[in-house]
């Protein structure tokens, strides 16, 4: 393909991360975006630089390939397929084949992807090359918990996303923190019982709040060379069910160790495009552990290009025109919340100065994309986090003993819709 006519991304996903995606090449080549989500969604359905085309049958390899093949066919430039969603990224791959004539898919190897997203091997990797990881022991779904050599309590989550998501049952969670025995024993026969045989990831638990989160994310090129790496404290993240992990927001800046790390990994693993990694750091040693890679651009992925790091910069420069910009990070602070309710939840006063200095910036609001109906939604899709928060993690009183982890809501309380709002 030839790169003289102005590039159309095509975007699978109907959330923040998606609109993200759009926003970032508007922002630097001033072009649309065809958005393709299963259902309307408020974060693309308004928007003034999205084409959003709504396919329920999305989920089928088959539809996907013809689609993207569709929107080529009636796009002048070079196309690029793009995702934040973990299924649409190895569905890409998988069937690369059938588009590579037609549209960029900028995509490890399937192998690649299956190796990192089994979070059992992704345990073993982070063992075998010395990089900070939990101590990490598997089960499947319907199987005794038997001996654990690990202290309660302790994480649970699917080693198999795909599935997981296949499957329903009262309390199912991305994660869950088990407080003992008993409750694994459960929580492993629901899964079973629901049909979920596949693996489920138990690992230590690393103490300390959202405040020790951290997210990094690195670019590496097609010949595997690490060309940005660039990542944030992670000051307090989502708690809603659906979307329960997520960053809410995020103080960009450097984080050396957590850097080094994750350039260790892409390395060692020959890694190409965009890896995006989920940290913990243990408030005991100040290491930071990794949790897991997403083979992705993550939902935050405005943080990047809001620091000056704009990811259509490193897939055009990969993919079509081979220029490398020269681009700097800046620091900024990226919350999807109320400036008054993040500062409910940062206790640390030096992080508070850094919060208060910082650029803000929100992925939703973006002043060249403005429409009254849009507004209005994106205005109060903010402040209804405050009713999300109040619900699903209160602040706690200063002075009060530690809650003791519970057990996971239902995602079933959550609309569809919800899970789609940043």
């Amino acid at each position: 393909m030839g790169n003289n006519a102005a590039i159309h991304p095509v975007i699978l996903g109907g959330d923040a991360g998606a609109y993200s995606l759009a926003r970032a090449f508007h922002e630097r080549h001033g072009v649309r975006s065809t958005v393709v989500s299963i259902r309307p969604t408020p974060n693309v359905a308004h928007s003034t630089i999205i084409d959003n085309v709504v396919e329920p049958r999305l989920d089928d390899p088959s539809v996907m390939v013809e689609l993207i093949r569709r929107v080529a066919a009636a796009t002048p430039g070079p196309v690029i397929a793009l995702t934040c969603v973990d299924w649409y990224v190895r569905a890409l791959a998988e069937h690369r084949a059938r588009l590579e004539d037609v549209a960029v898919v900028p995509y490890p190897s399937v192998d690649l992807l299956d190796h990192v997203m089994d979070k059992r091997r992704f345990s073993e990797l982070c063992h075998e090359i010395g990089v900070p990881h939990p101590r990490t022991e598997v089960r499947d779904g319907g199987e005794p918990v038997g001996d654990l050599d690990l202290s309660y309590p302790v994480i649970a989550k699917p080693g198999d996303n795909t599935a997981w998501q296949q499957v329903s049952f009262r309390g199912k969670a991305k994660v869950h923190l088990v407080r003992d025995r008993d409750e694994l024993a459960a929580l492993l026969r629901a899964a079973g019982g629901a049909g979920y045989r596949r693996p489920m990831i138990i690992q230590e638990y690393v103490p300390g709040d959202d405040s020790q989160m951290r997210i990094m994310t690195t670019y590496s090129d097609r010949t595997g060379s690490v060309r940005m790496a660039w990542g944030g404290h992670v000051l307090l993240e989502e708690h809603t069910p659906g979307t329960l992990g997520n960053p809410a927001a995020i103080l960009t800046g450097p984080l050396p160790q957590v850097e080094a790390d994750a350039r260790r990994l892409v390395e060692h693993l020959g890694w190409t495009g965009f890896a995006n990694f989920d940290v913990k750091v243990d408030p005991r040693t100040g290491v930071g552990h990794f949790l897991e890679l997403n083979p992705r651009t993550g939902r935050s992925n405005y943080y990047l290009t809001a620091s000056g790091l704009n990811p259509a910069a490193f897939w055009m420069a990969d993919h079509l025109t081979g220029r490398w910009p020269l681009m700097e990070p800046s620091e900024v602070l990226y919350r999807i919340v109320p400036g008054f309710l993040l500062d409910k939840y940062v206790g640390d006063d030096a992080v508070r100065a850094a919060v208060r200095r910082a650029r803000v910036v929100h992925p939703l609001k973006y002043r060249r994309d403005l429409s009254p109906r849009r507004d209005t939604w994106v205005r109060l899709a903010e402040l209804n986090q405050v009713r999300k928060f109040a619900q699903y993690h209160p602040v706690q009183d200063p002075g009060a003993a530690p809650e003791e982890p519970g057990p996971p809501r239902s995602v079933e309380t959550v609309s569809a819709e919800e899970r789609e709002v940043a």
